[in-house]
């Protein structure tokens, strides 16, 4: 057998790259690009009603939005997004004080997402598949993400208290709740949607109280009211993933079990 020519190996390398690079707009579905444009539009509009200059406030909400999209499909990228939005945010609650979402963002959100992301690369439904494998939540972890939460909301409490953060409250359950909902994330389970969606309510309270003071964070508001619409609809799309990968697993599990029963 001839040994293939340098050029012939380097045009056959950069079609496997080619195949290996996925365009992850192409998969959405039609109610997904309808939510999606809905959710930008949404935010935008809201943005320049308010005469809002602080496009900060802006990128967080857009890149927020499109990242919830990709997560509510099970594909990574949208975590990738997710780090992305993580980092804006963090600015615009620095610029406000409300140094509760900053250091729950930067301390805990972009780490959790990092292993979230590493989490959901190692665990596809199938080999090659962009979905992730819907994992399980056992009663040791759901007893662990318990007692951890009550730890670490109790301890943020006096920390955020000693930063006199705007609204302590109120920032101290965004802790709790962001917490289990990353958790969650991590062990790759429908819930975690659930607990963002519980977050989202309390970020809609925070960010309500910012806008009594200055109108520019009314994107906020809007932001994470249109987050709330996605993790609802993240849930729903999460629950249907899992039962159906539990109906394909069932299926390629029986004839195997049919056939050890033939066998002995």
């Amino acid at each position: 057998m001839k040994e293939k020519k340098p050029a012939e190996k380097c045009l056959n390398d950069n079609k496997i790259k080619k195949r290996k690079i996925r365009n992850p707009f192409k998969e959405l579905s039609k109610f997904e690009w309808a939510l999606w444009i809905f959710s930008l539009v949404a935010v935008t509009v809201s943005f320049f009603a308010t005469s809002n200059t602080d496009y900060a406030t802006l990128a967080t909400s857009l890149i927020g939005v499109s990242a919830l999209i990709f997560a509510a499909r099970g594909d990574a990228f949208g975590l990738m997004l997710m780090l992305g939005f993580s980092a804006v945010y963090a600015f615009v609650s620095y610029c406000f004080r409300y140094y509760g979402e900053m250091i729950i963002y930067l301390c805990m959100q972009m780490p959790v997402c990092t292993a979230s992301l590493i989490s959901w690369l190692k665990h596809p439904a199938k080999e090659g598949s962009a979905e992730v494998k819907v994992g399980k939540l056992t009663p040791v972890y759901a007893a662990i993400i318990g007692v951890s939460a009550a730890a670490v909301t109790t301890a943020f409490y006096f920390i955020l208290r000693a930063f006199n953060t705007e609204n302590l409250i109120v920032s101290t359950i965004s802790v709790g709740t962001s917490y289990i909902a990353l958790f969650l994330m991590v062990l790759r389970v429908p819930a975690y949607a659930a607990a963002f969606t519980l977050n989202d309510v309390v970020l809609i309270t925070l960010w309500s109280f910012a806008c009594a003071k200055s109108l520019n964070y009314v994107p906020m508001v809007v932001c994470f009211s249109i987050f709330l619409i996605n993790d609802v609809y993240g849930f729903i799309s999460w629950t249907k993933r899992k039962k159906r990968q539990s109906a394909e697993n069932l299926k390629t599990e029986l004839p195997k079990e049919e056939a050890r029963n033939e066998n002995n």
